[in-house]
């Protein structure tokens, strides 16, 4: 550790009476003037990392489409390699690395680079959009250079960070800064609500490197700037280490998604004019939208219309710091919810659980030559419904997988998409859309939902 003057041996006079102070001075001691932060970035720097990540794209012939020239030019062009940058910070000696998921979405192949110029071949464990959080690991047989998990609720305003990563791909680059705010939320980054705000210099291709506290500890995963020229201009954002903890926890343990306690309970936020039918002095809270019938929230006794202030001790402003309180706790864990109830304040136990598997069913892939051939879709369940990032109370048969190189695949069907109907016919099971697409015709009429919009198609295919 190291600290800002606390050294000092001597001090200047005061200025006498009636004179200007100087507003400039030299250092009092020899430790002042050696003051540095190297001995963190020694620390900490072996253990942030480059991350490659490359995808076969098939080229597109420029004749594709045109019947007459489709039969004399019809050949497959070689796929060429698209690949991306980015940075990653080792967290565990055995190899586990973490980093966004917009560095590695849809690779085909992922290496780790070291700081020390070995690269490794990487498994992806585990990656979630909403987070943009990915965790790699790498399989050696050798301890790895890794920096600790910090607390990132101990953060504070004005605290001074550093920011780890290889920006524009010049090489590994530490910049410095403070904590310009906390709890950043709807800034258009991804559907995460609760980020770090730095103005340490983050610039493209340090997305996924390490937000560094003065105890040498990750607090954030730098993951995003506010720009209009593309380079800093000392907003940046960074995913909380608390939150990054959770997701490499249920990578540890195997899990192939990242899974959030399940409450049984939709929110919305406070509106002045609701705060004020609701006697309170300001906006704040989460309100309970809708409570789900025998789940942990209706057992714990929170009802429509309360509003949720609290979180084991740490006060909630809006429905997006809920979710993360939430996210970071453990399934099975029992928390203590403070609770505005009929003008009334009281404290809540719930027991935090899984979300609900649902019907037994399982998924269907869809063959033939529909424009579903080669989706899977399966029952939307409330656990089911989390995995795909649809809302808690989201049902019907909803696509959980599409080939890439499939029908849906081309005509842009997206895992999420919930399907209600075809050619006239309601889709209410996977085995209904499986009859509906194997029917004989070449003209289509089907309506989805998608991001809680519908959206109606009618197409020959």
């Amino acid at each position: 550790m190291f600290g800002f003057g606390n050294e000092r041996t001597e001090r200047p006079a005061e200025a006498p009476a009636g004179e200007r102070p100087a507003q400039r001075r030299l250092p009092f001691s020899q430790s002042e003037v050696q003051l540095s932060y190297a001995p963190l970035v020694a620390e900490a720097g072996p253990a942030v990392v480059n991350v490659y990540a490359s995808q076969q794209v098939q080229a597109r012939s420029p004749f594709m489409g045109d019947p007459f020239f489709e039969q004399f030019f019809n050949r497959q062009m070689p796929p060429r390699v698209q690949s991306s940058l980015g940075s990653g910070v080792m967290v565990d000696p055995s190899g586990y690395v973490v980093t966004n998921n917009h560095v590695i979405r849809d690779a085909d192949e992922v290496r780790v680079a070291l700081p020390d110029g070995r690269e490794f071949t990487s498994q992806i464990l585990l990656k979630d959009e909403s987070l943009d959080l990915a965790i790699l690991k790498i399989e050696a047989d050798e301890e790895f250079a890794s920096i600790a998990l910090g607390d990132s609720d101990a953060l504070e305003v004005g605290d001074l960070v550093l920011a780890i990563g290889n920006p524009f791909g010049v090489g590994q680059t530490t910049t410095s800064g403070i904590v310009s705010a906390l709890a950043r939320s709807h800034i258009g980054i991804s559907d995460f609500g609760f980020f770090i705000q730095t103005d340490a210099a983050i610039n493209p291709g340090n997305s996924g490197g390490a937000l560094v506290n003065m105890s040498g500890e990750v607090v954030g995963i730098n993951t995003a700037i506010f720009s209009q020229s593309g380079g800093s201009i000392g907003i940046g954002f960074a995913i909380p280490s608390n939150m990054v903890r959770a997701v490499v926890d249920a990578a540890k343990v195997g899990s192939d998604y990242f899974e959030r306690p399940y409450l049984g309970a939709t929110f919305e936020a406070v509106t002045p004019q609701i705060a004020e039918a609701l006697g309170m002095n300001r906006p704040r809270g989460a309100l309970v939208a809708s409570v789900a019938a025998e789940g942990p929230a209706a057992n714990a006794g929170l009802r429509p219309g309360d509003v949720v202030l609290a979180l084991n001790d740490r006060a909630i402003e809006h429905p997006d710091a809920l979710g993360y309180r939430l996210a970071t706790l453990a399934i099975g864990s029992t928390a203590r919810l403070g609770v505005l109830s009929q003008a009334q304040e009281r404290d809540l136990d719930i027991t935090l659980v899984r979300a609900p598997e649902g019907a037994a069913g399982g998924a269907v892939k869809i063959s033939g030559s529909s424009p579903f051939a080669g989706a899977t879709v399966e029952n939307l369940s409330p656990r089911l419904a989390q995995r795909l990032r649809l809302p808690e109370q989201a049902r019907g048969v909803a696509i959980v997988e599409i080939d890439r190189s499939s029908p849906a695949a081309s005509l842009g069907l997206r895992p999420g998409d919930i399907v209600h109907e075809v050619n006239g016919d309601e889709i209410d099971s996977p085995a209904a859309l499986e009859t509906a697409a194997s029917a004989q015709t070449r003209w289509w009429r089907f309506t989805l939902e998608r991001e809680g919009r519908l959206l109606r198609q009618a197409l020959r295919f």
